[in-house]
């Protein structure tokens, strides 16, 4: 962000609107890192076997350039193997290719796996 957008930014802060705007292009940014991601057992990637999509991944404001990320995905199958692997590229890839501060927090979508108490998967501080 260049200092002419900060200092506008102070002068006349965001509406809801410019913020929930900015939150889905935060989003959209975070999905383009994780949709390539190719899936541990076939060639596929993650998007195209519809274990992530755009609409499991949400994003909030924590403070100045700090936003909480939550990504809910799900496994091709309820008895996954692979669902903490999935979990951590996840994880892996977004704190090596993310530009902004962010906390970080995934889960399985509920329903999806045959482990329900295990939805949680990481969290972490980048």
């Amino acid at each position: 962000m260049d200092v002419l957008s900060l200092l506008l930014n102070r002068v006349w802060p965001l509406t809801n609107d410019n913020r929930s705007k900015k939150m889905e292009e935060k989003a959209l940014e975070v999905y383009d890192v994780i949709r390539t991601i190719r899936d541990p057992e076939k060639p596929n990637t993650l998007e195209e076997l519809d274990v992530v999509t755009e609409k499991c991944v949400e994003v909030q404001e924590l403070g100045d350039d700090e936003y909480l990320i939550i990504i809910k995905f799900s496994p091709t199958v309820p008895h996954c193997s692979l669902a903490t692997l999935i979990g951590l590229c996840l994880q892996v890839k977004l704190q090596r290719c993310l530009p902004f501060k962010h906390k970080l927090e995934i889960y399985i979508t509920e329903g999806m796996h045959s482990t329900e108490e295990d939805t949680f998967l990481f969290s972490s501080r980048s």
